[in-house]
């Protein structure tokens, strides 16, 4: 076995339906007593209800998370927190509510607990997302992990179905990245192809029967393994791209990641086909191929005009992608990117590992 690296983060994760009714003994567990939960507006009532739960241990709401993180909704937060004298936080909702939390936590050291109530996999890592003046920036910092996870099958039970499929495939986008990753090792790689097998095996499940609380359940762990890796490694070329497409043009983020994912994991493939392989075995044919089938069949976007992207707007996505670019398995190159973006954008298959489409 080669040499390799790995970091592990002393998360507390908890799984079951329920769960959250625990919520008060893990703030009493990391020795708070002013707990103030964060959501977006849309749960915001989920919010109280915790907050209601909490009793004494809550000290207030704040119900204005937003994608991508913007910087002025982080100040305006920070600023209740510290009026409020928050000495936890917890952050109740999906990537934009988790990324808030990790945002304050960020600036503030406070102790997080997330509740998520979609698949992005943000809560299982030490990466913050922000976005300023239109352009979204990353980093990674031990004070953004959150100390506590509790993954509740019921919060998302009633998960609308196309919600649930845009954050799955977000989720699995983790996975694919973490599998070429430069800095990636045995344990990296076997947790993305469990985290790959979950959403596989679950997500039709879910989509058959939505109440379904045993796939709800494989499909949390499916998003934490995943989200696991994400925090571990690198990642590449795919989340470049969304990241740009999200931080520049404001494109909904799960659904950016649905729609790219068969095309950067089709243009990565032939560099990395012995590595991608597994994977592949687990959509059928080709990576990129299988995964827009899978997609397709689950009732995922295909084509990024259908989510806010201008046909204008392609050659711009284009010259940010390729300035300052992650590291990638096959070069990233610039005529290439633009057929790539070009397919997304009309929704057509990806082209395949031979460069045909």
């Amino acid at each position: 076995m080669s040499d390799f690296q790995l970091r592990i983060a002393p998360v507390k994760v908890r799984f079951g339906a329920g769960v959250r009714r625990h919520l008060a003994e893990e703030v009493e567990a990391l020795g708070a007593c002013r707990a103030l939960i964060l959501s977006t507006s849309g749960r915001a009532e989920t919010a109280r209800q915790l907050a209601s739960g909490l009793g004494g241990r809550a000290c207030g709401t704040f119900a204005k998370a937003a994608m991508h993180t913007p910087v002025e909704v982080t100040r305006e937060a920070v600023a209740k927190a510290t009026d409020l004298q928050a000495d936890c936080i917890i952050a109740v909702g999906g990537g934009s509510t988790t990324g808030l939390g990790k945002a304050i936590a960020y600036r503030t050291d406070l102790p997080q607990i997330v509740v998520p109530t979609t698949y992005s996999g943000s809560e299982a890592t030490p990466i913050l997302g922000q976005t300023e003046n239109g352009i979204k920036t990353t980093l990674t910092d031990s004070k953004v992990q959150p100390e506590v996870i509790l993954y509740d099958a019921e919060l998302v039970q009633g998960l609308p179905v196309g919600i649930t499929v845009t954050s799955a495939l977000n989720a699995m986008a983790h996975a694919v990245e973490t599998l070429y990753a430069k800095d990636r090792n045995p344990l990296s790689s076997a947790l993305a192809l469990e985290g790959l097998k979950a959403f596989r095996e679950a997500l039709p499940a879910v989509i058959k029967s939505p109440h379904d609380l045993n796939a709800r359940g494989k499909t949390l762990y499916g998003a934490w393994l995943c989200g696991s890796v994400l925090g571990q490694v690198g990642m590449a070329l795919h989340h470049k791209l969304c990241h740009t497409l999200g931080g520049s043009f404001g494109l909904p983020h799960a659904e950016t990641h649905a729609i790219l994912l068969p095309h950067t994991a089709a243009y990565n493939e032939g560099a990395v086909r012995e590595i991608l392989q597994p994977a592949a075995d687990l959509f059928g044919g080709g990576l990129g191929d299988g995964l827009y089938a899978f997609a397709g069949q689950m009732g995922a976007p295909r084509a990024l005009r259908d989510i806010g992207l201008n046909r204008s707007d392609l050659d711009k996505a284009v010259e940010l992608a390729v300035r300052n670019p992650y590291w990638n398995p096959r070069p990233v190159e610039r005529s290439a990117i633009r057929e790539l973006l070009q397919r997304a954008f009309e929704g057509a298959p990806p082209e395949d590992i031979d460069g045909r489409s």
